[in-house]
């Protein structure tokens, strides 16, 4: 590795659970890349997000808790610091490319107050940007077939017969290819587009050549009502294994990229997943155990999600660490391994693991806080304080403990069918409830 600063690549999957992965034991899709990927680094068998997307990516983002600074479902507050400001700021070369309805998400009919609200693409702090979603829901059109990609301020026109994740990693491509002979490092961020819905054939499907892709031909003036339906005409479940599989394959090129120009001991990739599979999702793992996807809920089928980094010659390979990772742990983590320092005054809620990644035994947390109000705006006057709206629970590897007071065994119960209420605690499950219950006093704004 070079004296220089490490080139740091952040990979984000769009409603991908920890059991989709074959090398965390999912056997119903092939996913050999990303196998690879973590045979060749470490993986974690404890990484949780929060339950939905706009939730986790704040988070990501910024290194804090979900009450400090969420103002609403597909909305990054306009005036909030990203890593794209801290790193650009700190001598990187930045760029994003991929996914990010953040700035605004609801149409004319419904909530037309958060319109126009979060942060734009242009703000992000990103030297560079190619992306899906920069402006209003109705206008976004198709991530993956013939995608709608604004660019650098201006929307692509050569993207028909194109697939989106191809177009994101060409970028990503074609941008290091500029940067990695250059004095300072690059910070790349690729928010994927798959395996969001719908899900559509990708262009390793059979249906491929035939397939017109809807959302593209009802962009304009729509309700939210229509923009949701004209998603659901071109939904089939039976192509997220066809997405997963060529998503596998897409980060392949890029590492593979990474290989050919001898940058990759430069460079730590870390891959991760925004939240847990589709409920109409169900996956195998180990072959005999059927897994369905939980996104949106507060249990381990909603929030586990994988986490692989790589880094040859920094990351040992076949590490597997068992280590309990939050959302606010990324930032940290990455300010680490570059050597960064928080801009002063900066709320930094997470901890980092790079020392883990290194071969340190780190400083690994006890516990993981989640504090979810994914659909609350707190934006239109009069609903500024949603608190009492939000999830608030606080969870280890064997229990999880929410503010209102149940409490669930998750040796036992890991769907969280069955709460545990104060008054009928065993001496072993009032000690959870102790060790659980004072986070929530530390976890105000």
């Amino acid at each position: 590795m070079t004296t220089k600063q490490p080139n740091i690549i952040l990979i984000m999957s769009d409603d991908l659970g920890y059991e989709v992965l074959g090398c965390n034991g999912g056997t119903t899709y092939k996913t050999p890349r990303l196998d690879e990927l973590a045979q060749n680094g470490m993986r974690f068998e404890n990484a949780h997000v929060m339950p939905l997307c706009t939730p986790t990516r704040i988070s990501l983002m910024t290194g804090k808790y979900n009450f400090r600074n969420y103002i609403g479902f597909g909305l990054l507050k306009p005036d909030e610091t990203t890593f794209g400001h801290i790193f650009s700021e700190s001598g990187y070369n930045t760029c994003i490319s991929g996914k990010w309805q953040l700035h605004s998400y609801n149409t004319l009919d419904e909530a037309p107050e958060m319109r126009s609200k979060g942060q734009t693409i242009e703000d992000a702090g990103f030297d560079e940007f190619c992306v899906w979603h920069a402006h209003h829901t109705e206008e976004k059109g198709s991530r993956y077939k013939d995608p709608i990609i604004f660019q650098n301020g201006e929307y692509r026109d050569d993207t028909e017969g194109k697939y989106g994740e191809d177009v994101f990693c060409d970028y990503i491509i074609d941008y290091i290819g500029r940067k990695k002979d250059d004095d300072n490092p690059f910070f790349v961020y690729w928010p994927m587009a798959a395996t969001h819905k719908p899900h559509e054939p990708t262009p390793d499907s059979p249906e491929w050549d035939d397939f017109e892709p809807g959302s593209n031909k009802y962009r304009g003036s729509r309700t939210f009502d229509e923009v949701e339906k004209d998603q659901k005409v071109d939904d089939d479940p039976k192509f997220y294994k066809d997405m997963v599989e060529y998503h596998d394959k897409v980060i392949g090129r890029l590492v593979d990229y990474l290989d050919q120009e001898n940058i990759a001991e430069d460079t730590l990739i870390i891959y991760l997943g925004d939240n847990g599979s589709p409920h109409d999702v169900c996956s195998m793992v180990h072959a005999h155990n059927e897994i369905c996807g939980g996104k949106g809920k507060t249990n381990d089928r909603g929030t586990h999600v994988p986490l692989i980094c790589s880094m040859p010659g920094t990351i040992k390979a076949g590490e597997v660490k068992a280590d309990m990772i939050e959302t606010t742990d990324y930032l940290p983590t990455m300010f680490d391994a570059a050597g960064i320092e928080a801009p002063n005054n900066y709320i930094l809620d997470g901890k980092s693991f790079y020392p883990q990644l290194t071969g340190e035994n780190g400083n690994p947390r006890d516990w993981m806080f989640f504090h979810f109000e994914p659909m609350n705006p707190r934006i239109i006057p009069g609903k500024e304080d949603v608190m009492d709206a939000a999830i608030r629970y606080a969870r280890n590897l064997d229990w999880n403990l929410y503010e209102t007071g149940e409490l669930y065994d998750l040796k036992s119960d890991i769907d969280e069918d069955l709460p545990i209420y104060e008054t009928d605690d065993t001496a072993e499950q009032a000690a959870a409830r102790a060790s659980l219950k004072p986070i929530f006093n530390e976890m105000v704004p």
